[in-house]
């Protein structure tokens, strides 16, 4: 789950008629159906993420809620850890209505919703609070509305953190910092071309070869969230962490639209209130375990940096300029203008407020250690 680039196919046409039949056999297993028996409305979830993930979690209070609201006639059943498919499998599932629901990366979605690929240029929000000030807001509705065309509509955000440099030998404090180091990426081409951009050497590696590749020296530092930084264990290598915030890509939970067309009315209506709920009982949970992230890799001897943003946002404004299509042209000026603060703070001596390990925090289990979407 760390390309929208291996999404593009499915996008642009239905499933191959070779594995048409194989996902249409699943659909009795996967899709959400009627019990025969019972007025129970059962919806299946698959997606890919470990129990222990803040998503997972929010995902089964989701659930809860759908059953609680609807008095048991709504029955969200969840499905872990890629039991039900790939998460591009389950993409093509919902496309068909053979599989109820799952959860993606908002940049897997810039290949059905074109405006989706704003959500990935860097230094577009201020900080968490900005990001659902528009997310939470009209803009991320209409963004949840956008893929209905190919067959799928959003309910919620969740929140997958700010992506940062970290490095194996220096730190990242200022864009000249990252002259001449080979910055791993995810296979997007928003994302190498923010590394190119802000002066570094992207280089496209998968998450699983990732240890071994800064391990030996094959690249110099990648760019992740803290609970992905500490859970894979990364920290041991790259003992240096900076913390630039260059972007905030969320998650997406999306529904089938040929099944969200054959709900009851109260059904869709619960749905949507479960899902809102859910995806507050989440970013909580996210605070709390990038908190967590954090600390533990402080304790083990990494040193985190709090660089001034200004000359990294200067160096991306020519991704902003770049954007030329009208319709998301639009849309980044309303993103930008979503806030009447100032779009990036000067402060160079406190982290931001839901990356600070000092503020206390109830704990919680964390990600699984796979990269967040």
């Amino acid at each position: 789950m760390d390309s929208a680039a291996t999404h593009r196919t499915a996008a642009r046409r239905w499933p191959s008629v070779a594995i048409f039949g194989a996902l249409l056999a699943l659909s009795c297993l996967v899709s959400g159906c009627s019990s025969s028996d019972s007025q129970v409305e059962v919806i299946r979830l698959g997606h890919g993420l470990d129990t222990s993930h803040p998503v997972h979690i929010a995902m089964s209070h989701l659930a809860e809620r759908a059953s609680e609201l609807t008095d048991g006639e709504l029955e969200v059943r969840i499905y872990p850890s890629e039991q039900l498919g790939s998460e591009r499998e389950s993409v093509e599932l919902l496309q068909i209505g053979s599989l109820g629901m799952t959860k993606v990366s908002a940049s897997v979605l810039e290949a059905f919703a074109a405006d989706f690929s704003v959500l990935g240029l860097p230094y577009l929000f201020r900080d968490s609070t900005h990001l659902f000030e528009v997310l939470e807001g009209g803009i991320g509705q209409e963004l949840l509305d956008a893929p209905v065309s190919s067959r799928l509509r959003g309910l919620c955000f969740y929140d997958a953190g700010a992506r940062s440099f970290y490095t194996r030998s220096e730190p990242v404090l200022h864009p000249d910092d990252l002259d001449g180091l080979k910055i791993r990426t995810q296979e997007s081409a928003t994302a190498i071309q923010m590394v190119n951009t802000l002066g570094g050497h992207a280089t496209p590696i998968s998450w699983g070869e990732l240890y071994t590749a800064l391990q030996q020296g094959v690249v110099d530092g990648a760019e992740n969230n803290p609970p992905s930084f500490h859970l894979s264990r990364h920290y041991e290598v790259a003992r240096h962490y900076s913390l630039d915030e260059h972007t905030f890509v969320p998650d997406v939970l999306l529904i089938s639209e040929p099944l969200w067309q054959r709900l009851q009315p109260e059904h869709r209506r619960a749905l949507e209130v479960a899902a809102r709920d859910s995806a507050q009982l989440q970013k909580r949970l996210w605070a709390e375990a990038s908190a967590e992230a954090l600390r533990e890799v402080q304790a083990d001897g990494v040193e985190v940096h709090h660089p001034a943003k200004e000359p990294f946002v200067e160096r991306a404004r020519s991704l902003h300029d770049s954007v030329t299509d009208p319709g998301q042209r639009r849309l980044l000026e309303r993103i930008l203008a979503a806030t009447p603060a100032t779009h990036v703070s000067s402060r160079t001596d406190a982290p931001s407020e839901s990356t600070d390990p000092t503020r206390p925090q109830a704990s919680t289990p964390g990600p699984a250690s796979r990269e967040g979407s």
